[in-house]
């Protein structure tokens, strides 16, 4: 089976409207720029993105926030971007915001194929609002599902023909655990290289996880708020 496509826009060519998307990134640290930028160009709308945050106005999904193709965002951080809380505070737009860590297992429950958890944190607050509680050895927990897409975009340094990939450092976040739990994992990486390139033990995502793989280009890469002395 070949996996490599021959760019980002190849690969959202195959995105319908209404799709869930997963986008791996922790602020502007290991997003998928390409594939970003690729579906703000085809126009793809009505999307729910789960998102550890929402970028800045003009970078990262902040670009899909500005041109209304997004109609939900699950999250956990609304951030540097002042679009995405403008949006937020007029109604214009679905939000869920989630506890970081609890954001974090549910995505890892969707993989593993738990059917929800119970966890202290939120209880007693909106966040349990709806939701199965139950106190267990004297501590309170509220029963959290898990979360799924229909496709997740990843962001890797390095990945193979097959799919396997490794990550490097803090771009690493939210990206494994998001490759899976959607059905079907797109990933963009900045070296593509042969099969027995990458030492199995360095690998972090296998390859058995991922769908698509593309060479992605011209990477910014940019700060999301410098801090200098």
């Amino acid at each position: 089976m070949n996996k490599v496509l021959a760019g980002a826009e190849e690969a959202v060519a195959r995105i319908s409207d209404g799709a869930t998307i997963m986008m791996g990134g922790f602020g502007l640290c290991g997003i998928p720029e390409n594939l970003i930028t690729a579906l703000h160009r085809r126009g793809t709308k009505d999307l729910v993105v789960i998102s550890n945050n929402a970028g800045v106005d003009d970078f990262g999904i902040g670009i899909l926030l500005r041109s209304r193709q997004v109609r939900k965002m699950i999250a956990t951080y609304v951030g540097e971007n002042k679009e995405f809380e403008r949006q937020f505070l007029t109604s214009e737009l679905q939000v869920e915001l989630v506890p970081q860590g609890t954001f974090a297992e549910r995505i890892r429950a969707g993989g593993a194929g738990i059917g929800g958890f119970f966890t202290p944190t939120g209880y007693g607050t909106l966040v349990a609002e709806g939701k199965e509680t139950r106190t267990i050895d004297g501590v309170r927990y509220v029963l959290e599902r898990p979360l799924h897409a229909d496709f997740a975009f990843v962001k890797a340094w390095k990945g193979d023909r097959a799919g396997n990939l490794v990550y490097r450092k803090t771009a690493r976040n939210f990206n494994p655990v998001m490759a899976t739990a959607a059905t079907i994992t797109i990933a963009e990486v900045e070296q593509l290289v042969e099969p027995g390139e990458i030492d199995p033990d360095h690998v972090v995502t296998p390859g058995i996880f991922v769908r698509h793989i593309l060479q992605g280009k011209k990477y910014e890469k940019r700060i999301e708020k410098r801090t200098i002395r």
